[in-house]
């Protein structure tokens, strides 16, 4: 299984087009002995924080090495004895988090991280902590704590208190008290600062705009949802005696959102208060659950919050989540495309309230697409309509009745989607909404499963013409030639046979809106019927005429046999909707 990690270190460096564009240039040109590099997925740099978000994938070996190499740029570019910025840091590389993707588990991912700090102080003598996942601390573990009275805090904490995991094994306060070896090491800790190295799941930062100027009140929001809360006060008071505890420690009253940062702070860029928060934990408190109780606490202190801004990458479930939760609040139904469902998240939350909002440019896995590589993948799928029936028509083999067979089910498909989304949006049907958008999000599956093997059946056959090409001009190349072009001719056979029980996972679709569906749309339902039928009548031929070039004849017969009651299946199943229809 192919191994993937992502990598989100934060610059000390916001404003400087030219540092940023380095730093990034060093990532981009990281190899590995192997040759390996990264893919940069998006660069986002903030002016009043002072902070540029860098977010790139690719295999372990090669994420940490490109990781390093920007790090080393950022020490060789940022002075953190000049550097201010609205958000807290304390080094040059300011975080380092390491996230697993594919094939690779969190715990992996902090071994990767402590190799990297490890690297980072022998190698550059930055100190490093490590947090999270990869702590080697329980008081570690929080970035927060780390993080510590920032850089200004830095000689202190290398004294002694709060020391990194990797930095000098002893160092002075007091400069006058410094060896040599210690007034060397400062020379460079004092320019690159100390870097917080971790390994993480999926972190979403979001910051939550508000209709205030009041950075007190931002903060007594952000105080009221995170996770840690704020300091217990006598009489439940902002200005009230602190509270402690038997052992004198400070009682804390914790906030209503698990696995949540946040702070309030003032942005001059857009003239506005914010409460920016970092979702570490986005199964406890998924984005728009956030983004409801913000709202929720901001109102009751006479505040509005007018959108959010997402800062960095989100996972595409993130916001799908989020469409579908609030296309469920207004009993509407979720078996849309996954397009609009994105819209309705992004409106939803406000997250085009201060700028566009691209998904395109926000969510992980479209950036990760390779768009050349997709677009061969999804050749057929992809044309208009016209284009793909000329391309049927014309003097080339393919597409021909195996990708035609799944295009017909797809739309089969879609035809009894349409029918739930329209029942489920019919006037006086309104407590039966739920029950309509059920079977339109099945629909939509099985049309996308269905159009994913348009393609995926012209390139089965594709692959046969080209085992059929490979040399035979000896022995062991006949022999080789022949195992190729049997795998591949399986293959041809298989796809359609998919194609064959996709379409029939339609049928309970289409049959459930004959019975209970809008009934002005009976004839819909009739033609999706006839097409998925269709669709199965034309597979059960394609599997038929690739199986027969098998050499492994019980195979073949085995396939024909399952594709044969399947089609008797299919063609039972439209009899008994045509009847429903009555048409």
């Amino acid at each position: 299984m192919t191994r993937i990690v992502e990598c989100v270190p934060n610059f000390s460096e916001g404003r400087d087009k030219s540092v940023i564009n380095r730093i990034v240039a060093a990532i981009t040109a990281a190899k590995t002995p192997e040759g390996e590099g990264v893919k940069l997925l998006d660069v986002d740099p903030g002016e009043a924080t002072n902070r540029t978000v860098v977010t790139f994938v690719g295999s372990p070996e090669a994420v940490c090495e490109a990781a390093f190499q920007g790090a080393k740029k950022a020490q060789e570019l940022i002075d953190m004895r000049v550097h201010h910025g609205a958000h807290p840091r304390s080094g040059a590389t300011d975080v380092l988090p390491i996230v697993p993707i594919a094939g690779i588990t969190l715990e992996e991912c902090a071994e990767l991280a402590r190799g990297v700090a490890k690297r980072l102080w022998e190698e550059l003598g930055i100190p490093c902590y490590c947090y999270e996942a990869a702590a080697y601390k329980p008081e570690h573990v929080n970035l927060a704590a780390c993080r510590a009275g920032e850089y200004e805090a830095l000689p202190e904490k290398l004294a002694g208190s709060n020391r990194p995991d990797f930095g000098p094994e002893t160092f002075h306060a007091d400069p006058a008290q410094r060896s040599a070896e210690e007034k060397a090491q400062w020379e460079i800790i004092a320019g690159s600062g100390a870097t917080n190295v971790s390994a993480r799941n999926f972190l979403v930062a979001v910051n939550y705009n508000l209709n205030t100027t009041s950075t007190r009140k931002a903060y007594a929001v952000a105080f009221d949802v995170r996770e840690k809360g704020r300091k217990a006060r006598e009489g439940g008071l902002l200005t009230g005696k602190l509270l402690k505890d038997a052992d004198g420690k400070q009682i804390w009253t914790h906030g209503t959102l698990k696995g949540t940062k946040a702070i309030g702070w003032y942005i001059d860029e857009y003239g506005i208060a914010q409460i920016s928060m970092n979702i570490t934990d986005i199964e406890a408190t998924p984005l728009h659950i956030a983004f409801d109780e913000v709202c929720a606490k901001a109102g009751a202190r006479g505040l509005r919050v007018t959108g959010a801004e997402i800062v960095g990458l989100v996972p595409k479930r993130v916001l799908m989540d989020a469409g579908r939760y609030y296309l469920e609040k207004q009993n509407r139904s979720v078996g849309i495309s996954e397009s609009e469902i994105l819209k309705i998240a992004v409106k939803s939350m406000g997250l085009d309230d201060l700028k566009p909002f691209n998904p395109r440019e926000k969510v992980i896995e479209y950036l990760m697409e390779d768009e050349k590589e997709l677009a061969v993948k999804e050749r057929l799928i992809r044309m208009s309509v016209k284009d793909l029936a000329e391309e049927t028509a014309s003097e080339s083999m393919a597409p021909g009745g195996g990708s035609i067979s799944a295009v017909m089910g797809a739309l089969g498909a879609a035809l009894g989607t349409m029918v739930a989304n329209l029942s489920a949006g019919k006037r006086g049907w309104d407590e039966r909404w739920k029950e309509f958008s059920d079977w339109a999000d099945e629909g939509h599956k099985v049309m996308s499963r269905m159009l994913a093997l348009v393609d995926e059946d012209t390139r089965s056959f594709e692959g046969v013409m080209a085992a059929m090409s490979l040399p035979k001009g000896t022995p062991e190349e006949q022999e080789a030639r022949d195992k190729a072009i049997e795998a591949a001719t399986l293959n041809a056979a298989e796809v359609p046979l998919e194609t064959i029980k996709t379409a029939l996972s339609a049928f309970p679709i289409l049959k459930a809106m004959a019975s209970d569906g809008n009934p002005a749309s009976a004839s819909d339902v009739g033609v999706g019927a006839l097409a998925v039928c269709a669709a199965v009548r034309g597979a059960v031929m394609n599997v038929k005429i690739n199986a027969r070039e098998l050499a492994d004849t019980a195979m073949a017969e085995k396939l024909i046999a399952e594709a044969e009651a399947l089609g008797k299946q299919a063609q039972k199943l439209e009899a008994e909707i045509l009847e429903i229809t009555k048409l």
